[in-house]
C-alpha cells in the first residue's frame, strides 16, 4: 500500500505569548492525503490553515501530535521533507528584475538542473501556464496576476512530488486563473500531490478530489466532495415557476417537508432533504396544471461550508 503523501495525527499547536493568554491554533487535527490527490485545506480566517501549512512545510514546530510528508516526520526529518516539497506562499516570490525566462533558469539551477534540462522543462511549463508572450519581460513590468502565475509555474519546473499552494490564484484575472487551474489539474494527472488552501470555494470544488474544513483549530468535515456534502441535512434546491400561485398550490407547498419555502410572485424556492423529495414535489406540482418550469440543483461546497460554520456558531451559543 502506498505511503500517504500527508499524514497528520492529533496535531496541536499552542502559541504562548508573554503576559497574554495562550492561543490554541490547532486542537488535535487529523487528516490524510493520498499521493496524486489535489487536497483542499479550507476554512475561514483564523481557522488554523496557515499554522497547519507552516508545520507541514517545516517552518513551525507543533506543540504535540505528528505530521509526516511521504513518510518523513516534519520534526525529526525536516531536511527530507524539504527535499520532497515545493511551496507557493501568498507573497510574491519572483525576481522582479530578471526576465521571466531567467527566473526559470535561476530557479532551475538553484535546484541542481542543467541548462539543457531547464530548457526542456521550461518549454512545457510556459505552454501549460500560457506564459509564452511574457518570457522576455521582467516581472516588475507585469500585472500582479501574471507575476503570480509565474511564481506558481516555477514550482512545477522541478520534480517535487508534493506541492503546497497557498491562495495560488490571488490577484489573477479570469484568463490567468483559468490557465493556472488547468495547469494544476494536468500536474496532478502526472502523479503530483497538491495541497491547496483557498478562500475561493468554487475553485476548491472544481479542483479538489478530497478536502478538510477547519474551524477554530478543529476539523469539522473531511473526505471527498460527496462525503462532505452529505454532512448537510438539506442539500437540494428546487426552483419552480407557476402560471400563478393559487391558494391550492400554496397550501400544497406548505405540506412539503422543507427547511426553506420562499414564494415570490409566480416563483417558488424550496430547500429539500434529498433529490427524491425534490422529484416527488415536482410530480405533485405538475398535477396542478400550473407548473411552467422547474430546476433542481445540489448544494455547492460554499453552501455546505456556510451551513457547517453556522452549526458551529449555534453549538457555541
Amino acid at each position: 500500500m502506498a505511503i500517504p503523501a500527508i499524514e497528520v495525527q492529533d496535531l496541536v499547536k499552542v502559541y504562548k505569548k508573554r503576559r497574554k493568554p495562550s492561543v490554541r491554533a490547532l486542537n488535535g487535527v487529523s487528516f490524510s492525503v493520498r499521493q496524486g490527490e489535489i487536497f483542499g485545506l479550507l476554512g475561514p480566517n483564523g481557522a488554523g490553515k496557515s499554522t497547519a501549512l507552516k508545520i507541514l512545510t517545516t517552518l513551525l514546530q507543533p506543540t504535540s501530535g505528528s505530521a509526516a510528508v511521504l513518510g518523513y516526520d516534519v520534526t525529526a526529518q525536516p531536511l527530507e521533507v524539504r527535499r520532497s516539497i515545493c511551496v507557493v506562499v501568498q507573497e510574491d516570490a519572483v525576481e522582479l528584475y530578471l526576465t521571466v525566462r531567467n527566473n526559470f533558469i535561476s530557479f532551475g539551477q538553484f535546484h541542481g538542473l542543467s541548462r539543457i534540462e531547464i530548457g526542456r522543462r521550461t518549454g512545457r511549463i510556459i505552454e501549460l501556464f500560457g506564459l509564452e508572450e511574457y518570457m522576455n519581460q521582467q516581472p516588475i513590468d507585469l500585472s500582479g496576476g501574471v507575476r503570480r502565475r509565474v511564481q506558481v509555474a516555477k514550482m512545477f519546473l522541478v520534480d517535487k512530488p508534493v506541492v503546497f499552494l497557498d491562495e495560488a490564484t490571488t490577484g489573477m484575472d479570469t484568463i490567468s486563473k483559468r490557465a493556472t487551474l488547468n495547469a494544476i489539474k494536468e500536474e496532478s494527472k502526472g502523479g503530483r500531490t497538491v495541497i491547496l488552501t483557498t478562500h475561493m470555494l468554487e475553485e476548491a470544488e472544481e479542483l479538489c478530489t478530497s478536502l478538510a474544513i477547519l474551524n477554530h483549530g478543529n476539523v469539522i468535515a473531511e473526505g471527498n466532495l460527496d462525503t462532505v456534502k452529505a454532512t448537510t441535512v438539506w442539500p437540494y434546491y428546487l426552483w419552480m415557476t407557476f402560471e400563478k400561485v393559487t391558494r391550492t398550490v400554496h397550501d400544497a407547498l406548505k405540506r412539503i417537508p422543507s427547511v426553506k419555502l420562499e414564494v415570490k410572485g409566480r416563483s417558488v424556492e424550496l430547500t429539500l432533504k434529498d433529490q427524491q423529495m425534490a422529484l416527488k414535489t415536482v410530480a405533485r406540482m405538475q398535477k396542478t396544471g400550473l407548473l411552467q418550469h422547474f430546476e433542481i440543483t445540489g448544494a455547492s461546497l460554499e453552501d455546505v461550508f456556510v451551513e457547517l460554520l453556522d452549526k458551529q456558531r449555534g453549538g457555541r451559543g
